[in-house]
């Protein structure tokens, strides 16, 4: 957080900043952390975030980056099979915004429209009225993600942009959902259209998604991210999915809820 601070909040870190958040410097990022000395760090990350390992079946490591994006054991996330479940599709802090009739929702002091984020004004307003989940991951947590739902997924769309951090800030110093590089699908659900879409950050310079050719399954897994903090990103349409009672509690104050991978979140409507 203190160099996070430093780089938003004053003239000369913001001066850094300009090369740090460039795709390049997240290349250069990833390819260190691929490489086999970087692996003597694992241990110490563990140790330093209190991670976990037990649930993990992997015991050596290649790279930190063949540690950041592990696998667990499948017991160690179920996937709620409720129908009426929404569920997360990640590790991370949760919270839920409504969209604005105009296309609107604030995260962080920040105003965003999903016109912005989509770059499509037009798919933006099939979800208006509707609601934006967003997931931050930190670098201690499980950097895999899943399927949250039932559904025959549309075409990939790539945006590109920098790699600027999504750890919390100072309100409105970076607009970071608006800049960042992100990646998105539309999910043709029983509940409707679900939008989903993962973003890098600082030091992400991999959105690394599956594969898929046909319909996908609740809690098939969908990709991972390399190393660093990130985002996932879920928009629903208006009525179709409503937030359990303390998340939109919470999500009214300005508070993240920490949620794990295939818990529910929320339940579908109808």
């Amino acid at each position: 957080m203190r160099a996070a601070a430093f780089l938003y909040g004053t003239a000369p870190g913001r001066l850094l900043l300009r090369g740090l958040v460039r795709p390049w410097f997240s290349r250069l990022g990833g390819w260190v952390l691929s490489t086999r000395l970087s692996a003597l760090a694992v241990g110490p990350f563990i140790r330093a975030h209190g991670i976990d390992m037990s649930r993990c079946p992997q015991r050596r490591f290649a790279s930190f980056n063949d540690f950041f994006t592990r696998s667990l054991d499948p017991s160690a996330r179920p996937v709620d099979r409720d129908p009426a479940a929404f569920v997360s599709p990640c590790d991370g802090k949760l919270t839920v915004w409504p969209v604005a009739p105009d296309g609107r929702f604030p995260v962080k002091g920040v105003a965003y429209t999903l016109g912005e984020l989509l770059r499509d004004e037009a798919l933006a307003g099939r979800f208006r009225g509707g609601l934006v989940w967003l997931f931050r991951l930190s670098p201690e947590d499980y950097h895999r993600y899943i399927w949250t739902a039932d559904g025959t997924p549309g075409e990939p769309v790539r945006i590109p942009g920098v790699f600027h951090t999504v750890q919390p800030l100072e309100k409105g110093q970076a607009a970071v959902y608006r800049e960042n590089t992100r990646e998105y699908r539309l999910l043709e659900t029983a509940f409707g259209l679900l939008l989903v879409m993962e973003v890098g950050a600082l030091l992400v310079g991999r959105i690394e998604n599956r594969p898929v050719d046909g319909p996908v399954a609740r809690g098939q897994e969908k990709g991972n991210f390399a190393f660093g903090g990130s985002t996932v990103i879920l928009v629903t349409e208006e009525d179709a999915v409503r937030p359990l009672p303390d998340i939109a509690a919470a999500s009214a104050e300005g508070r993240e809820t920490p949620v794990q991978l295939g818990r529910r979140v929320g339940t579908i409507q109808g």
